[in-house]
């Protein structure tokens, strides 16, 4: 689904991402772990080119999405991406927060009142059915400012998924939320692994990773150092930097 060939990303001499070449399967859950500072959030964002490579290709379904001449906007619909500071908008409620960028690509698409009113029916109808799912439809109408961390966490998960994504990319999902509200947002994460949802993840939490992930990278230093199955790489680390790494987290 999501191929990097020699993907390389520089801040003036410093070099973030070094020459990266890597493939994300079709179904497969990839947990990225490593240092602060090794590259793996950058290397997520480069993946629906929110932070432009500085040299390098990213392949998304066989389409280069470096190629200038790419609507890159048309294929970001398809990869859904869920923030650590949540990023939703103070000044909506949490249904027009999920159902702004569905009726804003619906609308270029569909002329005419009644065809618009029809199909903003439908949206948010599956609205309301992501937010049951989370337990979160009578806060439909409420404001971000009014939810716990955990619930906006949530609603952000579910307004990537109201765009139908083929792949989600997680950065650091639970980062900002207290301790006891961790558990209710990896658990939505879970229950999408488990639904076969393609996903790529930064995440400090190495139970949670060792649990969820199909496989796994561990990023040092703006490479992709070592990957395998969660198995592999916690039981049988190769490396010294990840050995040492994980001496400090587990």
């Amino acid at each position: 689904m999501i191929e990097t060939i020699n993907l390389t990303k520089k801040y003036g001499d410093l070099v973030v991402l070094d020459n990266i070449s890597e493939t994300i399967h079709e179904g497969e859950r990839i947990a990225i772990i490593g240092p602060s500072g090794s590259g793996k959030s950058t290397f997520l964002r480069c993946l629906n080119c929110m932070e432009d490579p500085t040299s390098g290709s990213i392949m998304f379904e066989g389409v280069d999405l470096t190629d200038m001449k790419v609507d890159i906007n048309y294929h970001r619909q398809r990869m859904g991406m869920v923030f650590q500071q949540f990023n939703l908008f103070n000044n909506k409620t949490v249904l027009e927060n999920i159902t702004l960028a569905p009726l804003h690509i619906g609308y270029k698409k569909i002329k005419g009142r009644a065809a618009r009113a029809a199909f903003k029916a439908d949206v948010e109808a599956h609205a309301h059915e992501l937010l049951q799912r989370i337990g979160l439809d009578d806060w439909a109408d409420k404001y971000p400012s009014t939810l716990s961390g955990g619930q906006k966490q949530r609603v952000a998960i579910v307004r990537a998924l109201a765009m139908n994504p083929k792949v989600i990319l997680f950065d650091e999902p639970t980062s900002a939320l207290d301790p006891e509200m961790v558990g209710e947002v990896l658990d939505l994460i879970k229950q999408l692994a488990d639904e076969g949802m393609t996903m790529v993840i930064v995440t400090h939490e190495m139970g949670f990773a060792r649990e969820v992930a199909s496989r796994m990278f561990f990023m040092a230093d703006g490479i992709i150092m070592e990957q395998g199955k969660p198995a592999d790489l916690f039981d049988n680390p190769q490396s010294p930097r990840l050995k040492d790494f994980l001496s400090k987290v587990i």
